[in-house]
């Protein structure tokens, strides 16, 4: 990778390497009806406009073709800034998953 190449995530995040608010993979991030700073990155507007619609924070990385560990810290900024939202996932029942294992011991 060229020095510039690799400077660019650092560029990014304005020189940051962690998120300041942990997000999960799995986790759906969603644009908040909220006026949009002027000094957002072109990222940050990028990300916004993709999460109009609930998207993970995988999806959102794959489809900005940046590192996980770059969009999320781009996410955890936006969050910070009150405009964009986290939906963690909720683990299922244990009822749930006993039920879905019988069912599919019964198909064997």
């Amino acid at each position: 990778m060229s020095a510039p190449a690799a400077l660019r995530p650092y560029v990014i995040t304005r020189g940051r390497a962690r998120a300041t608010y942990g997000i999960a993979l799995e986790a759906l991030l969603t644009t908040r009806q909220a006026p949009r700073p002027l000094t957002l990155n072109p990222e940050e507007r990028t990300l916004l406009d993709l999460c109009a619609r609930p998207t993970a924070l995988a999806e959102a990385a794959a489809r900005l073709a940046l590192p996980l560990g770059l969009t999320r810290v781009l996410a955890s900024d936006l969050v910070v800034q009150g405009l964009l939202t986290v939906s963690e996932s909720v683990p299922p029942e244990v009822r749930l998953l006993r039920d879905v294992l019988a069912g599919l011991r019964r198909m064997t």
